[in-house]
């Protein structure tokens, strides 16, 4: 028998399923747990595979597992092989070309609970067969390891291995409600804020007290800090938003998350000379992994709907 052709098809198939769990697992035993395998059986099939192959696909370590460059090639096309084959059987079963399938997102939690949710219903309605499994967090996820299609997230691009297409502008702005301003009085400086009632967004790096703006005193912009130190703590941004519609201090918010608020007085910008910078919404895939159609579908669809926000 030719090595290349060492199994079946559907052994083949299972090998390959095998080898994108390992290699986003980091870990041939755990990988095994997915197909139900031991961790002897996972590891041979895997050194059959690369014997098939005639190409080594991970470099192995007793610390870790990671893939080769080989290996990343490999990965990248045994992707698309399967999304494709997916895609294939799904339209066969049905006897039409519709969008089906799941779609992992990951989003910030107010972002995610007040803007995204009645989009993604709106999707649906045009495309039944699409599902979502949805995670709100705001702790970025790791679009690998956690098997993200697509992510929102504010600012810069953080990994050159993704792709980020601007979903709308925005900008951090500290925010207040009428009655704390009435209570505690407009700062006139962002040093003040270091004495005044705020509110932080907890992450897994600690508290956000360090809050950015530019100073532009002395004709010369330069960029700066204040850490805040009378501060309410939460891992959830809607909590954040909420506590500060309530009165119970300054947050410092992205612009597009209060924009209904701002709209309806229940919350007003301070310091807007000094908080300027920019912190566009993106939205994130895989450079090099294939986009199924619902996925593609959903990221165009985002992209127009964000694009109609007034903001």
């Amino acid at each position: 028998m030719n090595d290349i052709h060492y199994a079946g098809g559907m052994e083949r198939f299972g090998a390959i399923r095998l080898f994108l769990d390992a290699a986003r697992l980091g870990s041939f035993s755990a990988a095994g747990r997915c197909q139900g395998m031991s961790p002897a059986a996972a590891s041979a099939a895997i050194q059959r595979l690369e014997a098939s192959l005639q190409t080594k696909l991970f470099e192995r370590t007793t610390r870790r597992l990671r893939l080769t460059e080989k290996g990343q090639l490999y990965r990248h096309f045994s992707e698309q092989a399967l999304a494709l084959m997916m895609e294939a059987e799904a339209g066969l079963r049905t006897g039409d070309g519709a969008a089906r399938g799941t779609v992992s997102i990951s989003a910030p939690s107010d972002l995610g609970r007040n803007l995204l949710l009645p989009m993604l219903a709106q999707f649906r309605d045009l495309h039944p067969g699409v599902q979502y499994a949805l995670t709100l967090s705001d702790t970025p996820a790791d679009l690998v390891r956690d098997d993200i299609d697509l992510a929102i997230r504010y600012g810069q691009l953080p990994d050159s291995d993704m792709v980020a297409r601007p979903l709308a502008a925005s900008r951090r702005v500290v925010c207040a409600a009428p009655a704390l301003l009435a209570r505690c009085g407009v700062p006139d400086t962002p040093a003040q804020l270091a004495e005044l009632p705020t509110i932080v967004l907890a992450t897994a790096h600690g508290p956000m007290h360090d809050w950015r703006y530019t100073d532009n005193t002395g004709g010369k912009r330069r960029a700066a800090s204040v850490r805040v130190r009378r501060y309410l703590q939460s891992n959830d941004g809607e909590v954040v938003r909420r506590w500060a519609v309530d009165g119970q201090g300054y947050a410092w918010k992205s612009i597009l998350d209060i924009a209904d608020d701002l709209r309806a007085g229940r919350l007003r910008t301070v310091l807007d000379d000094y908080f300027t910078d920019s912190a566009p919404l993106n939205l994130l895939y895989h450079r090099h992994r294939f986009q199924p159609p619902r996925i593609a579908l959903l990221a165009e669809f985002l992209q127009e709907r964000f694009g109609q926000l007034d903001i």
